[in-house]
């Protein structure tokens, strides 16, 4: 199934698929509930002066492991831990905390589901800024869609920095982040709206860290870093060689410095409901991250935690 809205100018998707030069002003739309990686990205972007953080907004989401009801409590957790992770940041963020989406657009049937997060991105969108808001999509893109079918205007004004989704080269994409709403992926596939998509295997999966790693540059670097740490000590078994990916990092620091990856344009592909990417030339371009520098992005997270905390 897909979405048909009016085309949009090439011209001017591919100016909103540039990277930002210099400061950019910025919507997190986050699951935060959902692992650990969320809070980390949280608190990068809020010790980084070259993102204006215009709104947090949760994300729904629906895992057992998470101890989750249904997409809606899943929501509702994630809009509290937003909520925990303020409190600790060494960066006052004085911005509004938003509600997601109650339900998903693969159960209203492709409706827009309203919510005062999708609410926020249009009138955010819509205003007169004569520059590009980025949307940091790190969960389901539920809150994305809907914002784009109730005022598919906001596509001429947007970029939309999605985490979800397999390399090109995989069979299929069984990606927690789309298949918690599929009907909302294909929406923002089809819609023409900029879209830079960070991949979770092979390409955010790179941001790897060891709990030797956390001990040594999180921990004890004020309240916020004890809680990181305390973060990923209860969510990752510990054992000879583990890691674990810290995926969310990626797609704002794209926007801190697109130095630190390697990208291509290419036609938008359908996401069709056997989760496979079906590849259309004629279709309007998207951005895709291929690679990324690990230990760049990292040292710059470290680097401001503890300019922040000491």
């Amino acid at each position: 199934m897909t979405t048909t809205l009016p085309p949009i100018d090439i011209s001017t998707t591919v100016r909103l698929l540039e990277p930002p030069d210099g400061a950019c002003s910025v919507i997190i739309d986050t699951d935060t509930w959902n692992e650990v990686d969320d809070q980390f990205a949280i608190i990068h972007a809020l010790m980084s002066p070259e993102m204006r953080i215009e709104t947090i907004q949760a994300a729904g989401f629906h895992a057992a492991v998470r101890n989750t009801n249904d997409f809606e409590h899943g929501m509702e957790l994630s809009y509290e831990e937003i909520l925990r992770v303020l409190a600790l940041s060494p960066v006052k963020y004085d911005g509004p905390v938003m509600r997601g989406s109650r339900q998903t657009m693969t159960a209203t049937r492709g409706e827009p589901v309203p919510s005062e997060a999708a609410e926020n991105i249009v009138n955010r969108a819509m205003r007169e800024r004569g520059e590009t808001l980025y949307v940091l999509a790190l969960g389901a893109l539920t809150n994305v869609a809907s914002a784009i079918l109730m005022e598919p205007r906001i596509r001429e004004r947007i970029c939309v920095v999605a985490l979800g989704g397999w390399p090109r080269h995989a069979s299929d994409f069984h990606d927690f982040n789309f298949i918690q709403d599929m009907r909302a992926a294909q929406t923002v596939f089809d819609s023409g709206v900029a879209l830079v998509q960070v991949t979770g295997f092979g390409v955010s999966e790179l941001l790897s860290t060891t709990r030797w790693e956390m001990m040594e540059q999180v921990q004890g670097y004020g309240e916020i870093g004890d809680y990181l740490f305390q973060l990923y000590e209860d969510f990752v078994a510990d054992f000879p060689g583990r890691g674990k990916p810290i995926w969310d990092l990626a797609p704002g620091a794209w926007l801190l410095d697109a130095g630190w990856f390697r990208t291509h344009i290419e036609p938008a592909p359908i996401l069709n409901d056997e989760l496979r990417y079906v590849p259309i030339a004629t279709r309007h371009p998207m951005r895709v991250i291929d690679w990324l520098d690990r230990s760049a992005i990292f040292a710059d997270f470290f680097e401001k935690l503890h300019r922040h905390t000491i």
